[in-house]
């Protein structure tokens, strides 16, 4: 697995571009108008996207059917010398549809503990935690 990283203004914002050539921008959003997001932000968003597809394939594979799936991630920082590394992470699920509820639990459950990559590799230094949602009820 490869990305590139091109500087493509006079200040902070960046284009990752991965083998296939999809990019997103990378952006020092302290700054006015940035039109990016943060490397940060970069990060929650790659925990929901493989949480995410774990989730969606688990279920698909049992037959449920999904209308709509969403996902919030909030990260809480820590100040750790010069830098502010996340201290914990939590993924709220909200599904919608003919889903059965324990199966939704289950296939985060799946994803977190067994699936997701992106949380694997930042769970030895941070607490991630998830809610799940089904049809307006938490699980």
């Amino acid at each position: 697995m490869k990305i590139t990283l091109n500087r493509i203004n006079n200040d902070f914002l960046f284009e990752c571009t991965n083998s296939q050539g999809n990019s997103i921008l990378l952006d020092n959003t302290s700054q006015p108008g940035a039109k990016g997001v943060s490397p940060m932000e970069s990060v929650l968003m790659a925990v929901a996207g493989c949480s995410g597809i774990d989730v969606v394939s688990i279920l698909k594979k049992q037959r449920q059917e999904i209308k709509s799936f969403q996902a919030e991630v909030e990260g809480e920082r820590v100040q750790v010398e010069d830098a502010k590394p996340f201290k914990s992470i939590n993924v709220k699920f909200l599904l919608e549809g003919e889903i059965d509820p324990k199966k939704a639990q289950k296939a985060a459950e799946l994803s977190f503990e067994k699936y997701c990559s992106v949380s694997k590799t930042l769970e030895p230094n941070v607490a991630i935690g998830y809610e799940v949602y089904v049809n307006g009820e938490k699980i």
